[in-house]
């Protein structure tokens, strides 16, 4: 199994930055699928984007295309999700997650997620 610990979160203007990071430890990233998925208040979770466990291919969902960059360490067990442009609308609790799929955007094909990290976008 793998364990997932996210960080970066904070309050941000409208227009802002934030990277987020997810430390993995127990097996190593590198064997997961890795995506970041957010959910806001009365919200479903929903996608946000993955990146193949050879950096190969990397999935995003039509709202942060463009905006947001995930991308893997898998020599340190990391991967981070790059947020540029920040809306009010991407304000939510932001959560990694790792899959045994090779590739997967529904939240069903994940199995292993953290705790969450929340990013609030003033306007």
């Amino acid at each position: 199994q793998v364990q997932l610990v996210e960080s970066g979160g904070g309050l941000v203007q409208a227009g802002g930055s934030l990277r987020l990071s997810c430390a993995a430890s127990g097996r190593t990233a590198s064997r997961y699928l890795m995506g970041w998925f957010r959910q806001a208040p009365g919200k479903d979770r929903e996608f946000v984007a993955s990146i193949s466990r050879t950096f190969s291919r990397t999935d995003y969902a039509d709202s942060v295309k463009g905006r947001f960059t995930i991308s893997r360490d898998n020599d340190k067990n990391m991967v981070y999700l790059q947020m540029n442009s920040l809306k009010p609308e991407d304000a939510a609790v932001y959560y990694c997650a790792a899959s045994d799929w090779v590739q997967a955007t529904a939240r069903s094909a994940y199995g292993y997620w953290g705790q969450g990290t929340q990013v609030t976008v003033s306007s």
